[in-house]
């Protein structure tokens, strides 16, 4: 069973069309990368797999029960890109304090493991208002797995971190996806989603302009070849091109000097898709 399902979700404001139809799927134990532009849709589409905002059109659910149920909140875990914890706890009764919202049994045990998965397994007793950002990031996630929920809906969660901090973060999320829980983020930050996540959708004005991979989105395209009389492109020719190409040249009395394939980073991939659809 798949952990989220969206199925032609159109989420409209008025006039504002947030959402335009989008249809996705997050595997069991999979970790999905949402990118897009401010105002693409991201945090609406996580907000209705919440149960925060209703959609227009389209259903979601969650490991199989309709997305804002019982059932399906009680399989899932969010944090919210600005949430605040009350100063005055400590890490340890913010812990308690979800625990109770949930209806998690496992006290004491259940608190010390996951401070201990966010490393935060010596300050348990350290108020929030003397914890850094990254530390309440990081606390942040450790609530958002009280209760043992199958998926994680995480809306940026490393925005405001210095790159110590994302390291940590991503070091958590990689944790997470070994014990088998799903994870849909939420991000901007291109780098992150590319050395995290299994697959990577992009949005666009509330539609996937692009999926995939990391590695296939970012797969080699494009064959440079240098020769005697200079270099020479083929934007459409890809790795598996390359010996007819080569015999083609040499066949026309060419010297071969050197070959290169092209190589995209995934913020070339992204800038496309986005540009492309903008036009």
């Amino acid at each position: 069973m798949a952990a989220f399902v969206a199925h032609e979700l159109v989420k409209r404001y008025g006039a504002t069309v947030a959402l335009g139809g989008v249809s996705l799927e997050v595997g069991e134990g999979e970790l999905v990368g949402l990118l897009g532009p401010n105002g693409a849709g991201k945090s609406t589409l996580v907000k209705i797999g919440c149960g925060l905002v209703r959609a227009s059109e389209g259903h979601a659910d969650v490991c199989g029960a309709p997305a804002g149920s019982k059932e399906a909140r009680a399989s899932l875990g969010y944090l919210a890109e600005l949430f605040r914890f009350p100063g005055w706890l400590t890490a340890g009764e913010v812990l308690k304090l979800h625990q109770d919202l949930v209806g998690s049994t496992r006290g004491t045990a259940e608190r010390k493991e996951l401070l201990s998965l966010v490393g935060l397994g010596e300050v348990g007793e350290r108020r929030v208002d003397a914890m850094s950002k990254g530390m309440q990031q990081r606390l942040g996630i450790a609530q958002a797995l009280v209760g043992s929920p199958r998926l994680l809906m995480l809306d940026e969660p490393t925005s405001a971190l210095d790159p110590a901090g994302r390291r940590a973060v991503r070091d958590i999320l990689e944790e997470v996806r070994a014990r088998g829980i799903s994870v849909l983020l939420n991000s901007h930050l291109l780098s992150e989603v590319e050395l995290v996540c299994d697959r990577v959708i992009i949005l666009l004005a509330g539609e996937i302009v692009a999926e995939g991979t990391p590695q296939d989105l970012t797969a080699a395209r494009g064959v440079e070849i240098e020769t005697d009389s200079g270099s020479r492109r083929w934007d459409e020719a890809g790795r598996d091109d390359i010996p007819a190409l080569v015999a083609q040249l040499v066949a026309e009395g060419a010297h071969i000097y050197g070959v290169r394939t092209s190589k995209p980073t995934l913020e070339e991939v992204y800038l496309e898709a986005v540009r492309g659809e903008m036009g």
